[in-house]
C-alpha cells in the first residue's frame, strides 16, 4: 500500500515539476523550420479530419517521412486551436509528461527498484537537451513515438510476466509498436532493445551461458517486431530518397560518415553531461580534426569494453550503454538525412540508456547515500534551471536562430531562416544582410539565394532579383519557390511569356503550388485569356484555404470578363458574371476585411450594375482604409457625378488630380463636370 502510494505521488511530481519547468512553451510561436510545412502552409492539415485528409495522411511522403499518425494528430490540433501556437504546444507538453510518468512506471515495473526508476524518469523529463522535442512543435513525432513505444515496452514487460495472459499482451505490443512506427521511424531498434532488457532487468537470457539454444526462444519472439521495423525502415528510406532529403555519397562520403558517429556519440554523451550551448541546427561540417576523430574512437573502445567487461556482475551498464548506442543508429548518420551532424531531439529515448547506466552503477561506486541522494537532487535542481533558459530561446524563430548562430560556427541555415523571420516582418534590409552571409558561408545555398532575390524584389530591383533566382536554379533546378519568384520578376519587368514559363515549370514541380496557380493567372490575365485566368485563380483558391489575393484576382477577371460581354450586348451574361465577381470580393473581404483595393474593385462592379449608394460606400470604405488612393477618390466622384453630386464629385477629382497630378480621366471628368454646371 505505501508502495502504490509512493508511485502516485512520484507520477503526480512529475507532471507538475514538467509543466513547472516546461511552462514557457505555452508563449512561444511557431517557427519557420518544419513548422511551415508541418502546420503553417501545409492545407491538408489545415483541413483537420477529413476522408480525403486521412486518405492523404496515409499516402503522403511529405517532409520526407512516412508518419501518417503524427499527420493526424496535426490535423485533431488545427480541429481544435486552429493556427494558435499555444494549443499545439500544450499537446506536446501533454504527451512529454504523459510519457515521464510512463517512463516511471515502466522501470518502476521491470526493476522493482522505485527511486532509481524515478531519478531516471525525472532525468529524462527535465533534461535540456529534451526541450527541442517539446518546445518545437514539428516534434510531435518524437512525443508521439514514444508514447507508443514506452506502451510497447510495457505490453511485452506483461507479455514476460503475465504467463496466463501472453497472447493478449503480445498482440498489444506488437499493436503499440507498429502505431509508434506511424508516428516516427526511429524507433526501428525496440527489437534491439526488448533483446536488451531481456538480459536486463527481465533476466531471461543468462549471460553466463550464452548459446543458440538460450537465447533462440527470445530472438524467435522479435520476429515480427523485426518485420514491422524492417518494413517501416524500407519505406522511410524510399520516401526520404524521394523527398531529397537523404544526401548523396557526393556530398558526404562513407569516411565522413564513419568518422562523424564516432564524433557524434561523444556530442551526445557531452551534452548530456553538461548541456550547454544547445542548438536547433549542429550544422555538419564535412571533416572532422583528426584529433577529434580520435578521442573519440578511444572513448567508445574504451567504454564498450569497460562495460562489456562488466556485462555479467553488472548487467545493466552493457543494457544502458548499448540502448543508448544502438537507438541512435538510424540517424547517427551512416545514411545522412538533412545537413545536421547530430540534434538534440535524437537523443530523446537513446538518453535513458546513459541514465540507466550511471543510475544503477552508482551505488557500486558511491557508498553514501547521502551523498548519492545530493547529487541526484543537484541534478535535477539544475536541469530545472536550464531548462527554462533553453526553452526561452523557443520563444520565436528570431530568438531561436540567433541563439544558433550564437553557439554554432558557419551556421548557413540559421543565417538564412532569420533572414526569413526579419523578411516576413517587414524588415527586408537587415534580411538580405543574414542571407549573405549564409551564402558567404555556403556560396551553392540555392534557399538563401532565392530568399536574397524575393528581397530584393520587394525593393523594385528586380533585375538582381532575377539573377539571384537564376543563381538559385543554376544550382537546384528543381526549386519550385525560386521558379515562382522568377516568374513574378519577370512579370515586374513585363516579361510576360518569360513569367508564364517559370509558372508552369513551377507547377510541373508542384501541381497544387497555389501562388504559382494565381501568378499564372494574373499573367493570364495580363494578355486577356480571361477563362484560363478564371481557371487558375479557382485552382489557387483550392489548394490554399482563405486565399485573399486568388478570390480578388478571380473577382478581377469575372468583372473584366463581365465588362467584355456588355461591349458584345450581351447583358444577361455580363450580369451573371458581375454577380460572380462581387461573390468573390465579398470573400475576400471576409477573409482580409482591410484591403482597400478589394472595397475599391467591389465598388466598380456595383456601379456596373447601378447599385451607386453601396458603390460609394465602398469607395469610402477603400479611401478610409488608405487616403493616398487616386482611383477610390476618382471612381468616388464618378459615382457622386453620376448620382447628381456635382460638388462632392469635383472635390474628389481634385483629391485624385493632386495624388496623381498625371491622371488624364480625372482631368477629363472635371472638365465635363464644369462645363455642365456653366
Amino acid at each position: 500500500m505505501a508502495q502504490s502510494k509512493s508511485t502516485i505521488l512520484i507520477g503526480l511530481g512529475l507532471v507538475l515539476v514538467v509543466f513547472a519547468v516546461f511552462s514557457p512553451v505555452l508563449t512561444c510561436d511557431f517557427v519557420n523550420y518544419d513548422d511551415l510545412g508541418y502546420i503553417t502552409n501545409n492545407q491538408s492539415v489545415h483541413h483537420g479530419i477529413t476522408g480525403e485528409s486521412l486518405k492523404w495522411a496515409f499516402t503522403t511522403g511529405q517532409q520526407s517521412n512516412w508518419h501518417p499518425l503524427t499527420w493526424i494528430s496535426h490535423m485533431l490540433d488545427i480541429q481544435i486551436f486552429g493556427l494558435k501556437p499555444m494549443g499545439h504546444h500544450l499537446i506536446n507538453l501533454l504527451f512529454h509528461a504523459a510519457n515521464s510518468v510512463l517512463m516511471f512506471l515502466l522501470l518502476r515495473r521491470m526493476t522493482r527498484a522505485m527511486w532509481p526508476s524515478a531519478f531516471v524518469a525525472a532525468m529524462f523529463a527535465l533534461h535540456p537537451l529534451r526541450v527541442e522535442s517539446v518546445a518545437w512543435v514539428s516534434e510531435r513525432k518524437d512525443v508521439l513515438s514514444t508514447f507508443f513505444w514506452i506502451l510497447t515496452v510495457g505490453a511485452y514487460v506483461r507479455y514476460v510476466q503475465t504467463p496466463s495472459q501472453r497472447s493478449k499482451w503480445f498482440t498489444l505490443s506488437l499493436a503499440f509498436f507498429a502505431l509508434a512506427l506511424m508516428s516516427k521511424p526511429m524507433v526501428v531498434t525496440l527489437p534491439f532493445v526488448l533483446l536488451l532488457i531481456d538480459v536486463w532487468p527481465l533476466k531471461r537470457i543468462d549471460v553466463s551461458r550464452l548459446s543458440f539454444a538460450n537465447i533462440k526462444r527470445p530472438l524467435v519472439e522479435k520476429l515480427p517486431f523485426i518485420a514491422l521495423a524492417l518494413i517501416s525502415s524500407i519505406v522511410t528510406f524510399i520516401v526520404q530518397r524521394q523527398g531529397g532529403a537523404v544526401s548523396s555519397l557526393s556530398s558526404l562520403t562513407i569516411p565522413q560518415r564513419i568518422e562523424n558517429m564516432f564524433v557524434a556519440y561523444v556530442r551526445y554523451i557531452g551534452k548530456t553531461l553538461w548541456p550547454a550551448r544547445l542548438s536547433i541546427l549542429y550544422p555538419h561540417p564535412g571533416q572532422w580534426p583528426w584529433w577529434a576523430i580520435s578521442v573519440s574512437i578511444l572513448i567508445l573502445v574504451a567504454v564498450t569494453v569497460l562495460v562489456m567487461r562488466q556485462l555479467r556482475a553488472r548487467p545493466y551498464l552493457a543494457v544502458g550503454w548499448l540502448w543508448f548506442v544502438g537507438m541512435l543508429i538510424p540517424v547517427i548518420g551512416l545514411v545522412q538525412v538533412g545537413i545536421q551532424s547530430m540534434a538534440d531531439r535524437y537523443s530523446y529515448l537513446p538518453i535513458v540508456g546513459l541514465f540507466i547506466a550511471i543510475t544503477w552503477a552508482a551505488p557500486e561506486f558511491i557508498r553514501s547515500r547521502a551523498a548519492i541522494t545530493t547529487f541526484a537532487a543537484v541534478a535535477i535542481a539544475a536541469c530545472c534551471v536550464l531548462t527554462p533558459i533553453q526553452v526561452g530561446y523557443w520563444k520565436n524563430s528570431e530568438t531561436l536562430f540567433t541563439h544558433a548562430v550564437e553557439v554554432t560556427d558557419d551556421n548557413y541555415l540559421a543565417y538564412n531562416n532569420l533572414g526569413y523571420y526579419l523578411s516576413n516582418k517587414g524588415e527586408p534590409k537587415r534580411a538580405m544582410e543574414f542571407y549573405k552571409k549564409a551564402i558567404e558561408i555556403k556560396p551553392t545555398y540555392e534557399d538563401a539565394h532565392n530568399n536574397l532575390g524575393y528581397c530584393l524584389a520587394g525593393m523594385g530591383r528586380n533585375q538582381e532579383a532575377i539573377e539571384e533566382y537564376k543563381k538559385a536554379l543554376g544550382i537546384n533546378r528543381k526549386l519550385t519557390e525560386a521558379h515562382n519568384n522568377l516568374g513574378n520578376a519577370l512579370s515586374n519587368i513585363g516579361e510576360t511569356e518569360a513569367a508564364i514559363h517559370e509558372y508552369q515549370i513551377a507547377l510541373e514541380e508542384d501541381p497544387k503550388h497555389a501562388d504559382a496557380h494565381n501568378n499564372y493567372g494574373i499573367a493570364l490575365a495580363m494578355k486577356g485569356q480571361l477563362p484560363e485566368a478564371i481557371e487558375q485563380f479557382q485552382l489557387a483558391e483550392r489548394y490554399k484555404d482563405n486565399y485573399a489575393s486568388a478570390h480578388s484576382n478571380l473577382g478581377n477577371a469575372y468583372a473584366a470578363l463581365g465588362n467584355n460581354l456588355l461591349t458584345e450586348g450581351k447583358t444577361a451574361e455580363a450580369q451573371q458574371k458581375f454577380g460572380q465577381a462581387i461573390a468573390e470580393y465579398n470573400e475576400c473581404l471576409r477573409i482580409n476585411p482591410d484591403d482597400p483595393q478589394a472595397h475599391n474593385n467591389l465598388g466598380n462592379v456595383l456601379a456596373q450594375q447601378e447599385k451607386l449608394v453601396e458603390a460609394i460606400a465602398e469607395y469610402r470604405k477603400a479611401i478610409a482604409m488608405k487616403d493616398e488612393n487616386p482611383e477610390a477618390h476618382f471612381n468616388l466622384g464618378f459615382a457622386l457625378s453620376r448620382q447628381g453630386n456635382a460638388k462632392e464629385a469635383d472635390a474628389e477629382y481634385l483629391i485624385a488630380l493632386k495624388q496623381r497630378p498625371n491622371y488624364p480621366e480625372a482631368a477629363n471628368q472635371l472638365q465635363i463636370l464644369r462645363s455642365a454646371a456653366k
